[in-house]
């Protein structure tokens, strides 16, 4: 047993970087290497693929980057975890055992299943959803790793699984060791969305450029994490490669897509107030510190059905009377809707002219109209020919960015929970055997972590109104329905301010969009940050496309963007 184990990540989702598998198998030494291919809405991608061809259902590029690889990584013994399985993990390892045949390779190929829940929805109350997948953990990985797997593809397992498999079967860890448990969580956690660990989507990137030079962050590499037998880590990257690995690139990541200080997964709840960082040389960043907690007793699982029928049309409204021409253009489309209305319309208008402007795009204001409806015709023919019409008999220079098409179907996603035992969750070995994986022998219920405290103020002092971004950095993103604002100081004067100012109803101000949402507060000083978690501000979820930024990736950056009165001595 190697004292460190070495796993890098060549996929963040379904339609990354292709390249990214040579890149990391060929750039260093690595132990294994790991691929996310698996998001809320790549689910609903795959299940709509099912539908067309049963034998479908998984992402059909990781098939091809192995088909470019495969040798590769047997010759340099990199062993490969992917959740690329999607929906169908036993048809995919079927098309890798024909690949590897086809190549001369010899390969063993494993894969885990159990968690499409999809044919018991109806006995799980989990109604009559067009997928149900509930989120397993590492443990059926494991198995199959010890056993021997050179590969092994997962359906719906928790991203930070994918390195939590590896490190448990290598450091031979048991299911109670929660402290190393949480530690490889966290690790799997910072690398599980590829170059978002080295600088990709990076607040501060304009920073980057002067650290690396000027090419480095154009193209930041895919991260690593090496892993030592109590779970602690240090992230890094493959030497002479893109981008940058610095304490706040690692701080980011751990703040994107997160709750509350309990990070609740099916093998152990992380607790997030415990991690700590520390530099540990260029383009290296320690994690340490993590402990962990049982897991709790229910399991996540992801819904997606088919909500309904949308459509939409970008109205351009140039020059003077913006507000005037827009409420004329939602006036007449109501009338021509007026007999059978669409279930939803959402208006959005985007003052994006600016007066007396160079060009007619800078004088050009834009108008989204979104419609949602159970009946396709309502929201397609028909709303596609009251706008149509409007182009001789609406405001002074009416067009259009594009007309619109067909009604398209969206997907809904929502998220239930069930008792872990009601879930099977299986490890096919490669030569076809099969290990029942028991669900955690102890649980507890996850507490309540959201801050309830009113932060005391600092006493007031000379400041300057700028931009929060000046001194704050932020990552966002999208849970469901929900968002989540991950803001960090990287100072502890910084920090001070930012917990005593940036509370619920401040960042409510800030960001009108929430102000009528509920809104939870997190505090993790050891990160010098706040997480905000925003119930309801991304409707059903992004498949329904339900706002301008659907998967709240740009929320972040919004609120950087936002003034407040700074002091100066922070500035």
């Amino acid at each position: 047993m190697t004292p460190v184990l070495r796993i890098g990540n060549a996929s963040g989702f379904y339609g990354d970087r292709l390249s990214a598998v040579r890149e990391m198998l060929t750039g260093g030494d690595l132990d294994y290497l790991t691929g996310d291919y698996l998001a809320e809405l790549t689910m609903l991608i795959l299940a709509r693929d099912r539908l067309k061809n049963p034998d479908r259902g998984y992402a059909a590029t990781f098939l091809r980057q192995m088909r470019d690889n495969l040798a590769l990584a047997k010759d340099r013994g990199v062993r490969i975890v992917a959740n690329a399985g999607g929906l169908n993990p036993a048809g995919l390892a079927a098309a890798l055992r024909a690949l590897a045949a086809e190549l001369g390779v010899d390969a063993a190929i494993a894969h885990v299943e159990g968690d499409d829940l999809r044919p018991r929805a109806v006995e799980l109350g989990l109604g009559d959803p067009l997928a149900a997948h509930a989120y397993l953990g590492a443990w059926g990985i494991a198995a199959c790793l010890r056993n021997g797997a050179d590969i092994v593809v997962t359906g719906r397992v928790t991203d930070a699984s994918l390195v939590v498999g590896p490190a448990a079967a290598h450091f031979g860890w048991a299911r109670d060791d929660y402290d190393a448990l949480a530690g490889a969580v966290v690790a799997g956690h910072v690398i599980e969305c590829g170059p978002q660990a080295t600088g990709g989507n990076y607040a501060f990137f304009t920073e980057l450029t002067e650290l690396t030079g000027l090419a480095a962050p154009d193209r930041p590499a895919f991260p690593l994490v090496e892993i030592a037998a109590d779970g602690s880590s240090v992230v890094t990257k493959h030497p002479g490669t893109g981008g940058a690995v610095t304490l706040g690139t690692v701080t980011a990541q751990l703040l994107y897509e997160i709750g509350g200080a309990d990070y609740l997964g099916p093998d152990v709840t992380t607790r997030f107030d415990t991690v700590e960082l520390a530099d540990d040389g260029p383009d290296r960043v320690r994690i340490s510190g993590v402990r962990g907690a049982p897991p709790p007793p229910r399991l996540k699982v992801g819904l997606n059905t088919i909500g309904g029928y949308r459509n939409a049309v970008t109205f351009v409204l140039t020059g003077l009377d913006i507000a005037a021409k827009a409420d004329l253009v939602e006036r007449q489309m109501a009338a021509a809707l007026a007999a059978r209305p669409p279930a939803e319309t959402r208006w959005t208008l985007a003052r994006t002219d600016h007066a007396d402007a160079a060009t007619e795009e800078e004088a050009s204001a834009l108008l989204y109209c979104a419609v949602k409806d159970p009946d396709p015709a309502v929201v397609g023919r028909a709303f596609t020919g009251a706008a149509v019409e409007l182009a001789l008999a609406s405001y002074p220079g009416f067009h259009v960015t594009a007309p619109p098409g067909d009604a398209a179907p969206y997907g809904v996603f929502t998220a239930a929970y069930v008792d872990a035992k009601d879930v099977p969750h299986t490890a096919v070995l490669p030569d076809g055997r099969r290990i029942t994986v028991d669900p955690p022998h102890e649980t507890r219920e996850p507490r309540p972590t959201a801050d309830r405290k009113q932060p005391t103020p600092a006493p007031p002092g000379k400041t300057r109104h700028v931009p929060l971004g000046l001194i704050l950095g932020t990552r966002s993103g999208d849970k469901g329905g929900s968002a989540n604002l991950g803001v960090w100081a990287r100072t502890d004067a910084a920090w001070e301010w930012l917990a005593a100012y940036l509370t619920v109803d401040e960042l409510r101000r800030l960001l009108p969009e929430t102000a009528e949402l509920p809104v939870e507060r997190h505090v993790f000083a050891n990160l010098k940050a706040l997480n905000f978690v925003v119930d309801g501000l991304l409707g059903e979820g992004v498949a329904a496309h339900a706002r301008f930024d659907p998967q709240a990736k740009a929320l972040g950056e919004w609120l950087r963007a936002r003034h407040a009165d700074i002091p100066e001595d922070l500035l």
